[in-house]
């Protein structure tokens, strides 16, 4: 029960990348958590983390299910 609820950071890019690689994965029933630490900083009123630098989390036990999607994701968009 516990894999169930752990989370696992499973990218980290720029917001843009994040929230498109969120869309891939809700698209096939995988919910995930962005953490945007610049963002959280700005609306608090100080700067903290970077603009490129935004985490994306889901279940370990959505992991498997989630890894061709996620290396696929990183296949095309490499720089």
């Amino acid at each position: 029960m516990e894999n169930e609820t752990q989370l696992v950071q499973v990218f980290t890019g720029s917001e843009i990348s994040v929230v498109l690689l969120k869309g891939e994965l809700d698209a096939i029933g995988i919910p995930a958590i962005i953490q945007n630490d610049f963002q959280s900083g700005v609306f608090a009123g100080f700067s903290g983390g970077f603009p490129s630098s935004i985490d994306l989390f889901i279940r370990e036990s959505d992991l498997k299910q989630a890894e061709p999607i996620i290396n696929q994701f990183i296949q095309d968009n490499k720089e």
